[in-house]
């Protein structure tokens, strides 16, 4: 009997829209090659979303930035009236040089934007319909994955507004978003944002990549503070668990002993006793670091002391012996080798 159950790469070939590219073929036309562009640089090979990745060949022979531009140059899509009145269809060999994927999955999109050749790029996002913009290559990359991966914030730009997804996740499970706030690329997440209403946006900020972990995750794990402050301007919950062992992002700011995304979290009214899946707070995690500034920042704003996680351990309970944290706390009764803490000098 067939298992029920889904794994992730199924779930990834079922969101794929390879098959776009066949709908692109019966809408493709030919017209009047348009200005030549200006003469364009050598490729870089800078972007590799994995260490061993490089540019592919196009069919058999390698894709260069100079038939790139002889694609665009030769090819637009026609309007309706166009295509009815002068328009003549592809060669077959064009067509099939336009909408040919490479063997790492690439669409001549992807090469492009890999190649950083922003004017080609956005020939192409307007040559293309919203399909096409959405094919994802081996490795589940849109070329708005790429577009972000690079910080091409125009790019970026053209294709949210051309309809491309924000919702895509690539073989980590990272959207688009994800990257942006992985990477500090704040243009590049204003740019997804901007348009999109609250009601849409919340379930793209709150995706979780296979880590299990949300955007504003991975913006604390890398001390993205810009990238904080948007997401929070754009209503992200700020109390939301990562999947691995219940963190929030004040957990992971407070393990990175980052005072300021602490601060901005507190601000911003993060729950100052968020409870992971051990029943571990933020404080259980700063006094077990040793950390009094956090402790303290984490006590003024009302964290409590007495909470109890899994092990039956209460903050106080992981001091082992640290005055400096001790001394924060308001109890007289509490003595360490028969001193009480307070009014003791450390």
């Amino acid at each position: 009997m067939a298992s029920d159950d889904c794994t992730k790469d199924d779930l990834q070939e079922e969101n794929r829209t390879d098959s776009a590219i066949d709908s692109y073929r019966s809408i493709l036309k030919s017209e009047e090659p348009r200005e030549t562009s200006p003469d364009l640089s050598e490729p870089t090979d800078k972007f590799s979303t994995t260490e061993e990745r490089l540019d592919s060949a196009y069919g058999s022979s390698s894709l260069t930035v100079d038939s790139l531009s002889e694609i665009v140059e030769s090819f637009t899509l026609s309007s309706a009236e166009e295509e009815q009145a002068e328009s003549s269809e592809l060669s077959e060999q064009d067509e099939n040089f336009l909408t040919t994927i490479t063997e790492d999955g690439d669409t001549i999109l992807h090469l492009a934007i890999i190649h950083e050749e922003e004017l080609i790029t956005q020939q192409l996002i307007q040559l293309f319909p919203k399909e096409v913009l959405d094919i994802q290559n081996n490795l589940y990359q849109s070329p708005l994955h790429l577009a972000t991966y690079l910080d091409l914030t125009d790019v970026v730009k053209s294709l949210v507004e051309k309809g491309a997804s924000l919702k895509l996740q690539d073989q980590d499970g990272n959207t688009a978003l994800h990257v942006a706030c992985q990477h500090g690329q704040t243009k590049c997440a204003t740019e997804m944002t901007r348009e999109v209403s609250p009601s849409k946006l919340a379930p793209i900020v709150e995706t979780k990549n296979w880590r299990g972990l949300a955007c504003l995750h991975l913006a604390a794990l890398n001390r993205q503070h810009q990238m904080m402050k948007l997401l929070m301007k754009k209503g992200a919950d700020l109390n939301i668990q990562e999947g691995t062992s219940g963190k929030t992002a004040l957990h992971l700011a407070v393990e990175l002993h980052d005072v300021t995304s602490v601060k901005l979290l507190l601000n911003r009214g993060a729950n100052v006793d968020a409870a992971m899946f051990n029943g571990c707070t933020p404080l259980h995690l700063a006094v077990g670091r040793q950390d009094a500034t956090i402790a303290n920042l984490l006590f003024q704003s009302g964290a409590d002391i007495m909470l109890r996680n899994m092990e039956d351990e209460t903050a106080l309970d992981l001091a082992d012996g640290n005055y400096d944290i001790l001394a924060l706390f308001p109890f007289d009764d509490i003595q360490i080798s028969g001193r009480s803490v307070v009014g003791m000098n450390f």
